[in-house]
């Protein structure tokens, strides 16, 4: 008799050219992940040849009861780690019937401005690091913490080995190579500062694709968490106290500041961000003001200041950028809960086309 588990990992090639494609696109809160599957008649590889879709906005809070449809446009395919095979998913933004984007819908925006001529002729380069809390399910504390409890000082949990300092290592892993097999441009991961935090980062990844390839990471951790029974928390500050927070902090460049002189494009680059700081942290992601305190590798909220290897800098430049006179920077300021087509779009409005 058939386990589960089998039919779970059919091979559909066995017996028919058609594939499932998972549609994923972002819901009302700017950061809880929708998806819905749905048959094709055969593999697909050109998102432009896939089919626009429709659901229900009014059960996402996208949209009211009296004129729900919102329509999804395909935008990226990856590979499915989960079903496998010629099965796809699929990167979607939303809009109304009449082709207006949704107030919800931050891709629409981020893909005109790195399709400016004057940004694509940068060629904008992202890394993000993406730091998350994996906790336990019922209780809503971080694993491998005792219940009610705290475990020892930060310190041993960084990059740490040992069944008393890495927790969810299995659930890491797992993510880490399903990424490699979706074809998402994962460069690594490592366990964070906080036990029960990790970090995994993505790139570097050429303009709109940054925040594509990031959206299905994340879609991706929130499946494998599913079926490990664990919670994915990206709340910048999911302990209070003296626990570190979590961001996403963004590695950028263009073409000029990866060329000779370049450094002298990075500084003229970060004075811009300076200018417009309240605006940037406006739209860096909810509640970051618990994070940015100053404290636990951060830079005070109200306060913006960059430095060589300063991680407690607003931006850190590196020592090799420093010593080569090229290179990029890396904007420490945007949370872990930040929608990465709002912060990569704007970095590269305001250090290409905002004239002070």
């Amino acid at each position: 008799m058939s386990l589960l588990t089998d039919l779970v990992n059919l091979n559909l090639s066995d017996c028919t050219d058609k594939i499932i494609a998972e549609y994923i696109w972002v819901g009302g809160s700017g950061m809880d992940l929708r998806s819905k599957a749905r048959t094709l008649s055969g593999p697909v590889t050109d998102p432009s040849k896939l089919p626009r879709w429709n659901y229900d906005g009014s059960s996402t809070g996208q949209a009211p009861g009296k004129d729900s449809e919102v329509i999804l446009y395909p935008q990226a395919i990856f590979k499915d780690p989960f079903r496998r095979g010629s099965n796809i998913l699929v990167m979607c933004d939303a809009y109304t019937p009449a082709g207006e984007p949704i107030p919800t819908n931050k891709r629409c925006n981020a893909a005109k401005i790195f399709s400016h001529p004057d940004v694509a002729a940068e060629v904008p380069w992202f890394g993000i690091e993406q730091e998350y809390t994996l906790l336990q399910k019922d209780v809503k504390w971080p694993i491998g913490w005792p219940l009610g409890g705290y475990p020892g000082p930060q310190g041993p949990y960084y990059c740490g080995v040992g069944v008393d300092k890495a927790y969810g290592r299995d659930i890491v892993d797992s993510h880490y190579k399903a990424c490699l097999y979706a074809g998402i441009n994962i460069s690594g991961i490592n366990g964070e500062v906080m036990p029960g935090q990790w970090e995994f980062q993505v790139g570097p990844s050429v303009g709109i694709s940054a925040g594509d390839e990031l959206w299905v990471a994340r879609y991706i951790l929130e499946r494998i968490t599913e079926i490990a029974g664990v919670v994915l928390s990206f709340d910048p500050k999911p302990i209070q106290g003296d626990w570190n927070g979590a961001g996403a902090h963004t590695n950028y460049s263009t073409k000029s500041m990866r060329s000779d002189g370049g450094y002298v494009i990075i500084k003229k680059a970060i004075e811009k961000l300076g200018l417009r700081h309240k605006e940037h942290i406006a739209a860096y992601g909810e509640g970051n003001e618990r994070r940015l305190t100053g404290r636990h590798e951060t830079a005070d909220i109200n306060t913006f200041l960059w430095g060589v290897a300063n991680r407690g800098a607003s931006i850190r430049v590196g020592r090799d950028t420093e010593k080569d006179g090229k290179g990029y920077f890396e904007d420490r300021r945007p949370a872990s809960n930040m929608d990465p087509y709002v912060v990569t779009s704007m970095i590269a409005e305001t250090t290409i086309l905002w004239k002070p």
